[in-house]
């Protein structure tokens, strides 16, 4: 049986006066005061006495073009069970207010790259609006095959597209409102190219190519919705050039950038001044724990610091500092001095660092409270030997994880190869050619023993290192294992996010890369996923990262890198 429709007016409240005696005054005052404003407002909602110009709603309607929803759509919304006084007030102040605080609404013509790019790119423009021209439809379409990435991208950008679209209420023609499938943070509005739009381009560029065809898109909503800025996103530069030799404004799809310069990185490392100890001096308490001596200060450096982060203090004739930031509450820091793996006796497997960011990223390493370590650097600055001996030394001497995995992106300098032979170990085994290097550096350290010990000790190393492709890596979990993830800066935050996520109880993962070495296509060093994993995780406590400074390798590699 349906239900009743609800009633268009409230009922009036009952008088008091019929059932209770006219003695107590301030009772009747106050019945009084609340049978007022039902009275006004049933007085209000007839139609005798209108307080609204009926035809300035229709006016707006008139001036305003189809295409531009958002405007269309503000007259026909009318308030329920309230005032038409105070409703229409309220709306339009807060309606003015808005945009004088986030400034006018743009629309974003994306292209079709920026969605196989990021499925989820169209709940990242917050209160502008998407359009979509139908051409970038047609080359989803196309690509949506295959089990490549792309492909995937494709695919998820398609059901992403039918969720919106199956949305309640959800109408094509004014504009879909991004925000029906949960992103209650974005506040525009999808539109998709509904009707054939006339653009005159210059006669050098064909008509029939796809990108030419989103650029008269460009052109055409730039003339409808003038003054209101039209924008192209696409992450092709020559498809933005184009578009800002045509005067159209063009931008890169910039919400996958971590960081908009590869110098603003977290380092991991920070000095302090030289009037340090003359400021702290008298607020310093220090004690020991140990064979390691702690700091708890307060000052202005606090706000500056991150928990694990390292400090360090030199001065020429005085006595150095370098600390690791282990707690930070509130005003107050304590710093733990490191352990120096400079001295001989501190060796890793035979390894002793040779400068301070080593020393640091050694310490690191070798901790069991730190699950997570970034490391970066030019070639040549040891990352890949102090995983590998830090690494060693905890599974072999410590016992302290069962075994070494080692894996990396497969992502060649120049033309490839062609497919290879063998097992998984044996395919990655012309990738790992860095581990090959400095297993032979570490195995000469073993000097005690003779041939046949360093002969077993080669088969034991080889037997406790095992190494792993990245395309087998999904729905695996690590228990108490060393995972090392080499050349990390040819990885897709995606992938980094797939890797990390294997690691389960006891398990520490490496990563190491040189983001001046990224052979991934379409990659940046604001986009790797290196750099996505060292800002994510700083300030974590069970996390670190160190960026190593110079190279070690020798004398020819440390000065390539500087001057090529």
């Amino acid at each position: 049986m349906p239900l009743p429709p609800a009633p268009a007016k409230r009922a009036a409240f009952l008088n008091t006066e019929a059932i209770q005696p006219p003695a107590k005054t301030k009772s009747l005052r106050r019945t009084e005061e609340k049978s007022e404003p039902t009275a006004t407002m049933v007085s209000e909602q007839s139609p005798k006495a209108p307080l609204v110009k009926p035809q300035a709603p229709a006016s707006k309607v008139s001036q305003v073009r189809p295409e531009n929803a958002r405007l269309a759509e503000a007259p026909a919304e009318k308030p329920r069970n309230e005032d038409r006084q105070s409703a229409p007030t309220r709306n339009t102040s807060a309606r003015v207010k808005k945009p004088k605080q986030s400034g006018p609404t743009k629309l974003f013509v994306l292209d079709t790259n920026v969605l196989m790019h990021d499925p989820m790119c169209l709940f990242n423009f917050e209160e502008h609006d998407v359009f979509l021209p139908m051409i970038v439809l047609e080359e989803l379409d196309g690509h949506k095959k295959g089990m490549t990435e792309v492909a995937r991208n494709a695919r998820q950008t398609s059901r992403t597209l039918d969720a919106l679209v199956a949305t309640h209420g959800a109408d094509i023609t004014t504009g879909i409102k991004l925000d029906g499938t949960g992103h209650r943070q974005v506040g525009g509005r999808l539109f998709f190219q509904t009707q054939v739009l006339d653009f005159t381009l210059p006669s050098s560029l064909p008509q029939g190519k796809a990108d030419n065809q989103i650029l008269g898109v460009v052109e055409a909503l730039r003339q409808r919705h003038a003054p209101r800025e039209v924008v192209l996103v696409s992450k092709d530069i020559n498809m933005r050039v184009k578009a800002r030799a045509l005067g159209l404004a063009a931008e890169d799809y910039q919400n996958d950038k971590t960081l908009e310069d590869g110098d603003l990185l977290y380092s991991g490392a920070i000095a302090l001044p030289q009037d340090f100890w003359i400021k702290h001096a008298k607020s310093v308490e220090s004690w020991q724990s140990g064979n390691q001596t702690f700091y708890s200060l307060s000052g202005p450096i606090v706000a500056d610091l991150h928990i694990n982060q390292f400090v360090y203090y030199e001065a020429p004739g005085e006595p150095s500092l370098y600390a690791r930031v282990t707690e930070i509450r509130g005003k107050n820091v304590v710093l733990k001095t490191l352990k120096d793996f400079n001295h001989l006796k501190n060796s890793v497997w035979g390894v002793t660092t040779r400068n301070r960011e080593q020393n640091f990223a050694m310490n690191m390493l070798t901790d069991p409270e730190i699950d997570f370590v970034t490391l970066t650097g030019t070639a040549g600055t040891g990352k890949t030997l102090m995983a590998l001996a830090a690494g060693l030394t905890q599974v072999l001497d410590d016992r302290r994880y069962t075994e070494i995995i080692m894996t990396r992106a497969t992502v060649s300098v120049g033309e490839d190869i062609g497919f290879l032979p063998g097992t998984e170990e044996e395919k990655m085994g012309p990738w790992m050619g860095a581990l090959d290097d400095n297993l032979e550096v570490l195995a000469k350290t073993e000097t005690t023993s003779g041939e046949w010990g360093r002969a077993a000790t080669n088969e034991l190393i080889r037997s406790r290192i095992k190494i792993k492709s990245l395309n087998f890596m999904r729905g695996r979990t690590f228990l108490n294992k060393y995972l090392i993830i080499d050349e990390a800066q040819n990885l897709t935050p995606k992938q980094m996010k797939t890797l990390i996520t294997r690691a389960g109880p006891g398990t520490k993962i490496v990563c190491m890369g040189n983001l001046a070495q990224i052979d991934t296509p379409y990659l940046t060093e604001g986009s790797s996923g290196l750099t996505y994993a060292v800002d994510r995780f700083k300030g974590w406590p069970h996390g670190g990262h160190i960026t190593l400074a110079r190279g070690e390798r020798s004398r020819l590699a440390d000065y390539a890198s500087d001057v090529l």
